[in-house]
């Protein structure tokens, strides 16, 4: 595996060598031999199946396991992905790119809605479970840790903190991952690094 950066902030992805790859002009992308493929959860599936990766990571052989994953892949992009997102562009995208304060009540708003989500990880998807869909960690919990990175950005991780079974899944998860969770967070680590010692003072300020 070769991993190729591109950095959004600087349009790379608008050039025309990646949009050869991808119309859309967006990341991820992965390119196997050729076949090339967008979108994460398409891409975790793929990967999952063609290399035959652990059944736990995608499983297939039991259609209940199998469903409770759908269910959360399909759940997610409406709720933890978007209220996630809409926090995060309140409080940090917005204020830089209008040089206006943060709208409070929107971003009391945003905070509750991503509280209701939380709160539906723990008693819908969670319940008395050591990961999201079973008793093993499959690409339902990847997707969920990041998704819920996005407040780690803007200094409001204690929205999941406050949740006991949530903080312990999200514990649970991210030493199941190892390093490779660090890893695979660097830049989201230095970006909350800046937002906290730099940003959210000036943000504050306008």
């Amino acid at each position: 595996f070769e991993a190729i950066q591109i950095a959004i902030r600087n349009g790379e992805h608008r050039k025309p060598t990646y949009t050869k790859i991808t119309l859309f002009q967006q990341v991820p992308v992965i390119d196997d031999d050729g076949f090339i493929l967008t979108e994460s959860v398409a891409i975790l599936q793929y990967i999952c199946m063609k290399y035959k990766l652990a059944e736990h990571w995608y499983p297939l052989a039991t259609p209940e396991t199998h469903a409770r994953v759908q269910e959360y892949l399909n759940w997610q992009h409406a709720n933890i992905r978007f209220h996630g997102t809409m926090l995060f562009r309140i409080l940090f995208r917005l204020p830089q790119e209008t040089k206006q304060p943060v709208n409070k009540a929107e971003a009391e708003d945003c905070r509750e809605r991503n509280k209701a989500v939380v709160r539906h990880l723990d008693q819908y998807f969670l319940k008395d479970k050591n990961f999201l869909c079973g008793r093993e960690i499959s690409i339902a919990d990847l997707l969920a840790v990041c998704e819920l990175m996005q407040l780690h950005v803007v200094d409001e991780v204690n929205i999941v903190h406050q949740n006991d079974r949530v903080r312990e899944w999200f514990s649970r998860v991210k030493d199941r991952l190892g390093s490779a969770f660090d890893a695979g967070h660097k830049i989201v680590y230095k970006v909350h690094d800046l937002y906290k010692s730099t940003l959210k003072s000036e943000i504050a300020r306008l």
